[in-house]
């Protein structure tokens, strides 16, 4: 069911991907297959399918997961993170999607340096200002990744946001655009080391307008897995 589900998100990224009529519809998009809440074993079956990307929500999660998955993937965190957990972070994860204040990146600075890394980090924006989520508001986005381009041990690649969940997945599109536009604008920065190359949007209900809208990478877990268990 698992290696089935994931060849019809691959299908329709390709045919929302061929829709576009603002990015480019030849660049890839990079599926996240998201994996909270579910088996190390299902985890296993989607790797073996072709799932080369996992993203996990929780850092307790995915320590446990890390240890026993036996594959190889590349790990993205997109929970929420806080900055006390910080080491545990660089450690475990190739992509922090989620940071979205000063305090934290500054806190996941220092602990790469502890360890020799550049973790590389996107900025999460909360473009519709919603109180329930994380994200940095577009007004305070510029002066932020500064901020985080100066620092010495991360590498600031892009951005990720997560839309309003809309009765009518439409209404997702219009945000979706505007991300997509200050995408491009800060993508001619003259940035010091970010390489501003990722734009992280979408989930199982909304990927594919995110597709269409520009993103290039989607972060997909029921459509993939079926609905978690908690």
């Amino acid at each position: 069911m698992i290696e089935e589900n994931l060849r019809e998100v691959l299908r329709s990224i390709e045919e929302s991907r061929a829709r576009r009529t603002v990015a480019n519809p030849d660049e890839p998009v990079l599926l996240v297959a998201v994996t909270k809440n579910h088996e190390v074993a299902e985890m296993r079956e989607a790797i073996d399918g072709g799932v080369t990307d996992i993203g996990e929500n929780r850092i307790q999660e995915a320590r446990e997961k890390f240890d026993t998955l036996e594959r190889d993937a590349v790990w993205h965190l997109i929970g929420h993170l806080q900055k006390n957990k910080a080491k545990y972070a660089v450690r475990l994860f190739d992509l922090i999607h989620s940071v979205d204040t000063l305090e934290l990146a500054a806190a996941l600075d220092k602990e790469a340096e502890k360890i020799g890394k550049v973790q590389d980090v996107l900025v999460q924006v909360n473009l519709a200002k919603e109180a329930s989520k994380s994200g940095i508001y577009e007004e305070d986005l510029q002066p932020m990744l500064e901020a985080v381009d100066a620092l010495p041990h991360l590498h600031l690649c892009g951005l990720m946001c997560i839309a309003p969940n809309y009765d009518d997945v439409e209404e997702t599109r219009p945000l979706f655009r505007h991300m997509y536009e200050i995408f491009q604008r800060i993508k001619g920065f003259p940035w010091k080391t970010a390489n501003i190359i990722y734009l992280s949007m979408g989930m199982t209900h909304d990927y594919r307008i995110a597709v269409e809208e520009g993103a290039n990478i989607v972060r997909v877990g029921t459509a993939i897995f079926g609905p978690r268990q908690y």
